[in-house]
């Protein structure tokens, strides 16, 4: 039998990048792309590489649009790291795993180094499949703790949780990541009625790819310092995202435009925006649209009033070569040992 599980890309919709610091952020997972992980039992433990940790190139230039694609490494040191971190799991916790091996093989469409949470679903996917693999319940506010492990501390990626627990909840997420509520190992996660959305879209620029470590890594040294001016700029973006909430739940889509836009000028005073990245907003903003980057940088989400104002942003990123589309935010059932696996992208 073949266990086969997907996971789908992720939006932050406000409050990024104050996850990884004890902020607030609200997060959706749309189908338009995912990572699938496919794992049956093998003779041998076999790890299959895929098309972005291929060592084989067409010319040099093949080369080095592959690097910048998909950095120099590709996604089976997320499964393998994935797989330790598992283990390492159930070791802790007495859980005997029976003898038994494995194939798993992984695939991604979704844009690499953008900030769509790519890595995050690869790692998210493997988790879900060794679980029913091997008939682990991982309780769901602990699992995105450890999928960020593998990421973060086994191999040193810069990155917060707001990713892995949106994959993991799915749907339209809240999160409160303070510490009054960290100390018990997890923070406070809602899912929030989709029917309260404005409409959304997305933009992404896969040719302007970074790592998330550019952008995170700088960040987290200067907020471990104490630098006054990050500090209270995370702490009002997390403001942003509270109040965010409420203006979604009142349908304040005056309130909603003024603070995504926040979102984005806040994160401009004590980050450095690639020129590339910076022009996705100012794009839309031309249009009228509110918008902020999705993640790291290189995608971006955003609220248009009507579809006036959607063909005016089709328009205008079509004319610097931008997909745009409108996110289809999908929801799964709680997990178990036999999650759910997300719907494929149409």
């Amino acid at each position: 039998m073949i266990i086969e599980v997907r996971t789908p890309a992720r939006a932050g919709l406000i409050g990024n990048p104050s996850d990884g610091f004890g902020g607030v952020t609200i997060s959706l997972t749309f189908d338009a792309f995912c990572a699938t992980v496919r794992l049956w039992e093998s003779p041998e433990l076999d790890i299959r590489p895929s098309q972005r940790d291929r060592a084989t190139f067409e010319s040099l230039d093949d080369l080095v649009h592959n690097v910048q694609n998909d950095g120099y490494y590709g996604g089976v040191r997320l499964i393998k790291a994935a797989i330790k971190v598992f283990c390492d799991y159930c070791q802790r916790l007495g859980i005997e795993l029976e003898q038994k091996n494995f194939t798993i093989a992984y695939d991604t469409d979704i844009p690499s180094r953008v900030g769509l949470a790519g890595s995050s679903a690869i790692v998210t996917s493997a988790m879900r499949a060794l679980m029913r693999y091997y008939g682990v319940t991982i309780p769901k506010q602990i699992l995105p703790n450890l999928i960020l492990s593998a990421e973060s501390d086994e191999l040193k990626i810069g990155a917060g949780l707001q990713d892995r627990v949106a994959q993991v909840y799915g749907g339209l997420v809240y999160m409160d990541f303070g510490e009054e509520h960290m100390r018990r190992g997890f923070g406070q996660y809602e899912n929030l009625d989709l029917k309260l959305l404005p409409p959304l879209f997305i933009a992404y620029d896969a040719t302007s790819s970074e790592g998330t470590e550019v952008v995170h890594n700088p960040l987290r040294e200067r907020f471990q310092k104490g630098e006054a001016v990050v500090v209270d700029t995370l702490s009002i973006i997390a403001g942003n995202a509270r109040q965010f909430r409420q203006a979604l739940e009142g349908g304040d889509l005056a309130e909603m435009y003024r603070l995504v836009d926040a979102n984005f000028d806040l994160r401009a005073q004590i980050m450095g925006i690639n020129p590339l990245h910076r022009r996705l907003v100012n794009v839309a903003r031309r249009a009228g649209a509110a918008c902020h980057f999705c993640g790291s940088g290189g995608a971006v989400i955003g609220i248009y009033r009507d579809e006036a104002m959607y063909r005016d942003l089709e328009e205008a990123y079509a004319k610097i070569g931008v997909p745009i589309l409108k996110p289809r935010v999908i929801e799964y059932p709680e997990l178990g040992p036999h999650p759910m696996n997300a719907p494929k992208p149409k």
